[in-house]
């Protein structure tokens, strides 16, 4: 059995790792012309799923490596006003558990160093400036088309190129997205002994949620290196998320942009967003997946955005991925030590992804709509539930505790 993987992002990377060790033959195809050609992004935060998933498909090694060079991603999450009043604090063991094995815990990693530890063992498998046009089935055989002409040929085809896939386009054209009306603006404002000194105390001890006015909230979270290297130094992410139509019309200067969109909020946040690198800003735009119900089972499946992108409200994507390319790499060692046929395997993966996969993806989306929503009764009523919370330690404990810590 031979199996074609069609993108290079952390979920087909961290598949085709899985597959190798397992002593599947497989090769990535990926449309990027180097492993560095395109920006990374920001820091991802890896969960628990993550990790198991991680731990599970990579070499000791490269897990070791991975630990190593991963940052801290401090202690829990709070969710504050604007003002950064407290609403609550959802203390670190409610996210784990308690477990504190690295497989089973948390890590903050830079995308272009998981991207480098993902292609450590398997270099020689992945093809590079491999532009996918689309693919064709002949005698049970899947060939994939290339934009330069070239073809690959095997026994199973997994679509893991991104929220724009041209696997899923072909092999599932009535697929959509939900457009959320939300749009939202990030950044870096590096910790140095002087951002350190008049930064408040919760802004870099972990992650943050900030409910601002009616329609805009803001996320923050922090990268702290466990060891360091030449790379890039530690720094608070944030990343203000707002309707689309709070934004100016005119955004030319995305940082003056969202300093003005938050005048009136604590001056430290204001002056975390002037006093961040311009060129560090970027803007995106929320869509994410349409529900699909479960396909005909057939030899060419789909892994992570390409088939439940989902907003970064939640921080599950890229975790989403991560298990989808556990459960696959099981499901296909299992064919390939001959307990399990490949239509059964690809079957069962495909009802456990949508399922799990689609129930990530709404939660992101109520995190997102809880946070741009212009209703000042839904505002007072989401803070009074978080104070709640807060003064109530039992039922923070069941409802977050057992939300995080089984995961």
């Amino acid at each position: 059995m031979h199996v074609i993987v069609i993108g290079g992002g952390i979920g087909g990377l961290c598949l085709a790792n899985g597959l190798k060790r397992a002593g599947v033959s497989v090769a990535v195809y990926e449309r990027d012309i180097t492993p560095t050609n395109r920006n990374q992004g920001y820091r991802i935060h890896i969960n628990t799923e993550g990790s198991s998933a991680l731990h599970d498909c990579l070499s000791p090694e490269v897990w070791e490596r991975f630990v190593a060079t991963a940052g801290d991603p401090g202690a829990g999450m709070a969710f504050m006003t604007h003002r950064l009043d407290l609403l609550t604090l959802i203390e670190e063991d409610l996210f784990t558990g308690g477990r504190t094995a690295p497989e089973e815990g948390h890590h903050a990693v830079s995308r272009i160093t998981l991207r480098n530890l993902l292609l450590a063992d398997i270099s020689e498998i992945v093809n590079f400036d491999r532009k996918f046009t689309g693919y064709e089935t002949k005698d049970g055989r899947i060939t994939a088309r290339f934009a330069d002409g070239s073809t690959a040929t095997g026994d199973v085809l997994i679509g893991a190129d991104g929220s724009n896939s041209r696997v899923r386009a072909q092999l599932l054209p009535q697929a959509g997205y939900l457009d959320t009306g939300a749009l939202a603006v990030g950044g870096k404002l590096y910790l140095t002994p002087e951002t350190k000194a008049w930064l408040p105390e919760r802004i870099p001890a972990g992650m943050n949620v900030i409910f601002g006015q009616p329609g805009r909230s803001m996320f923050t979270a922090v990268f702290k290196r466990r060891t360091y290297d030449a790379g890039e130094g530690d720094y608070v992410l944030w990343s203000l998320v707002a309707r689309r139509d709070a934004y100016p019309e005119k955004r030319d200067d995305l940082r003056e942009t969202v300093t003005q969109m938050i005048e009136g909020w604590h001056p430290a946040l204001v002056r975390m967003v002037a006093d961040s690198d311009p060129g560090d800003v970027e803007m995106f735009d929320f869509r994410t997946s349409a529900p699909v119900k479960p396909w005909p089972t057939g030899p060419v499946t789909l892994l992570g955005d390409a088939i439940h992108a989902m907003l970064p409200t939640g921080g599950e994507g890229g975790n989403t991925a991560l298990r989808d390319a556990q459960l696959l790499t099981a499901k296909l060692a299992a064919v390939g030590r001959g307990q399990a046929e490949l239509l059964t395997a690809l079957g069962e993966y495909e009802r456990a992804m949508i399922e799990y996969g689609f129930a990530a993806s709404k939660r992101a989306l109520s995190n997102a709509r809880m946070g741009i929503s212009a209703s000042r009764i839904n505002r007072a009523f989401a803070r009074a539930f978080f104070r709640t919370c807060q003064a109530v330690p039992p039922l923070k404990r069941r409802i977050f505790g057992e939300r995080w810590s089984s995961d």
